[in-house]
């Protein structure tokens, strides 16, 4: 019975979560590792057998095998969800992850790229290529609003407002926002689309994506790395460095400018202040490293 339960635990996520298909995703994984863990040890197949002792027990295997707090953290979410989930269809009526405590993970500041690094990066896009217009395009849009890579190649130009100096993106949860553009992405957004993208042959259903591949398509997540990666490499920027790079470096300089966190938390798509709060942390990083540059005493 148990793939019955996963059936419809992703079709609640889908439909009555409405989370993003990411999400869905990560979380249909998280309860498959654990029905695989559960068959590693003495256990009656019931959904209703399960106990907080197998939960701890999966808690303890995924530490022991060296994942990460940050991955048990979430891992354990996904349970919780499955077995919410559980509980409303009254296929359970206890919930054994309800006294578990997640792992509690240490906040790793992301590694960011300064200004220069990325006109360095950009400047490397060969622009006498039509892709790389549109890749001129893409990561001034993706530094500019900081974009999740996913809110970036789904992007619709239903969803630009240009003149108005807008974007609307939907984002985790399809929660949508109005995101303000920069005149340099808003520059370069509009020469792809005038002179690049009006001219290629789009397939069906690909008509409202902004930003498509030389076949017509919407871009992955995984081409937008690839990219990336490989201008990176052209730089010279040694960083381990990926899409959401440019979103940490977006509001890493806005909150190191003096932005207000609540501003930052509402251009990223942030549900909690918390998660903004992070960078903070390296603002505080910048404050000393600078303090150190430049305080006699610290020379």
């Amino acid at each position: 019975m148990w793939h019955v339960y996963k059936k419809g635990f992703v079709a609640w996520l889908r439909l009555e979560k409405s989370l993003s298909e990411n999400t869905v995703q990560a979380y249909s994984r998280d309860v498959n590792k654990f029905t695989q863990f559960l068959q590693t040890i003495p256990f009656e197949k019931d959904i209703k057998d399960v106990t907080v002792k197998h939960v701890e027990a999966f808690v303890k295997c995924m530490a022991q095998l060296g994942i990460s707090q940050t991955t048990q953290a979430r891992l354990l979410s996904g349970l919780r969800s499955f077995f919410m989930y559980c509980i409303i269809e009254q296929i359970i009526t206890i919930d054994p992850t309800a006294l578990i405590e997640a792992p509690k993970s240490l906040r790793k500041l992301p590694d960011t790229l300064n200004f220069t690094e990325i006109e360095q990066l950009i400047g490397c896009i060969d622009l006498s290529k039509p892709e790389g217009q549109r890749n001129k395009a893409m990561l001034e849009t993706l530094y500019s609003c900081g974009l999740r890579v996913s809110e970036l190649v789904s992007l619709k130009l239903s969803q630009l407002y240009l003149p108005q100096g807008y974007i609307k993106v939907v984002g985790k949860g399809n929660k949508e926002r109005l995101v303000p553009i920069g005149s340099d992405a808003i520059k370069y957004i509009q020469i792809y689309i005038t002179q690049i993208r009006k001219h290629a042959t789009i397939k069906l259903g690909q008509q409202d994506v902004v930003f498509i591949t030389r076949l017509g398509a919407g871009l992955t997540r995984v081409m937008v790395f690839m990219i990336i990666k490989e201008l990176a490499k052209k730089a010279g920027i040694s960083k381990i460095i990926s899409p959401h790079t440019f979103r940490h470096s977006f509001a890493t300089h806005l909150v190191e400018g003096g932005a207000d966190l609540r501003a930052v938390q509402d251009m990223l798509g942030h549900q909690s202040i918390t998660t903004t709060e992070i960078y903070t942390h390296l603002d505080r990083e910048f404050l000393r490293t600078t303090l150190q540059m430049y305080h006699p005493a610290y020379k």
